[in-house]
């Protein structure tokens, strides 16, 4: 390779005072070998976030909002419930502001998260499967009034949406400004990356078709059926169109306020369903086809961009979201079948030249 054709980089040109000033900003990276010929598809790797999963954001806008508010004392100890990325963020971010940090989780996620968190410095408090998304809540609850603990509530809170509203869309617009975007594909989990690119891509890019997407096995809003809820907005059950599905981070068994409001303002064209096994498959794909390597959620709404993809007028322009890295799905179906030690295939390879045979190892 000569000079001329060498990759090389300039750096940012400033230096940063806090991991937490990396947050944001993560690049839109073209679709090369899986996109029809016809469109052009782009995905948002939030997988770039500091912590590796666009919940990085919610957790930075949830402590500096209360900060700000007084609702957070200094050495307060913060407490959440999640389903895994939005308690790595917190406690990623509690780390660096010096809280204390308690997640309620479900033992039904992948082991990878409680070790990520608690690697973080945070205590993990497991939940039993069967209690859903709804148990670990009411967990939640319950040591955050025992203990005068802040309690995040991802579920509920205003810096939820607010914050990509503030950043997401922002970048997406900066991103595609002498661009078309005819569409923009995600899921949801609170919520909160739909209601608030949503609310600014219909303000600022109304001619993008918005495509939201849940569960074939738990569609909660194609349901129609109302989620009960207390006066904060906080939910008193679990949702009756819920069951249990694969894809990790989307669709608690309750529909979130942040949701609802999204909902509620109509802001989605098209609703989709898609299988957890499709959205496997798609990460698979993408890990293998295009180097890029997301979680089952980011393989669900690619699955989806494909089929909206499939059917888009010649020229169109998509964008999908990539919530987060596929390492911390390493327990997970999505390795189902990924071994550690080598197959028939590699021991034949091994074994086509002379030396350095793997035996009794």
């Amino acid at each position: 390779m000569t000079d001329t054709a060498a990759r090389t980089t300039q750096g940012r040109g400033q230096l940063y005072g806090s991991i937490l000033d990396t947050i944001g900003n993560t690049p839109c990276v073209r679709i090369n070998s899986l996109a029809p010929p016809h469109v052009d598809l782009y995905v948002k790797t939030e997988f770039f976030n500091p912590a590796g999963s666009v919940k990085d954001r919610l957790a930075i806008s949830i402590i500096e909002e209360a900060e700000a508010s007084g609702a957070l004392k200094p050495g307060q100890t913060v407490i959440e419930a999640t389903s895994g990325n939005t308690g790595v963020g917190l406690a990623m971010v509690c780390a660096a502001k010096g809280y204390p940090f308690v997640a309620t989780m479900p033992t039904s996620v992948s082991i990878e998260r409680r070790k990520l968190m608690r690697f973080l410095g945070a205590k993990v408090i497991l939940a039993p499967k069967a209690d859903k998304a709804m148990g670990c809540y009411r967990k939640a609850v319950e040591l955050a009034d025992a203990n005068g603990w802040f309690f995040a509530r991802q579920f509920e809170t205003e810096a939820n949406a607010k914050i990509h509203a503030n950043t997401t869309a922002r970048e997406i617009l900066a991103d595609f400004k002498d661009s078309r975007l005819d569409y923009w594909v995600t899921g949801y989990g609170t919520g909160g990356t739909f209601s608030g690119v949503a609310q600014v891509l219909r303000r600022e890019r109304p001619e993008t078709q918005i495509v939201l997407s849940e569960p074939l096995n738990a569609q909660l809003i194609e349901s129609g059926q109302v989620q009960g809820r207390a006066a904060d907005g906080s939910p008193t059950a679990s949702h009756p169109a819920f069951q249990p599905h694969l894809i990790q981070g989307w669709t608690p068994d309750f529909i979130p306020k942040v949701l609802q409001q999204g909902i509620d303002a109509k802001q989605y064209d098209q609703l989709v369903p898609i299988d957890g096994q499709e959205g496997i498959k798609a990460s698979r794909l993408l890990a293998q086809k295009e180097g890029i390597f997301t979680g089952i959620s980011g393989g669900a709404s690619f699955s989806v961009a494909l089929q909206v993809a499939a059917k888009a007028a010649p020229g169109s322009v998509i964008l999908c979201m990539l919530p987060d890295t596929g390492e911390r799905y390493l327990s997970s179906a999505l390795f189902e079948g990924i071994g550690e030690a080598m197959s028939a295939e590699e021991v034949a390879l091994s074994e086509s030249t002379p030396g350095y045979h793997l035996v009794g190892e």
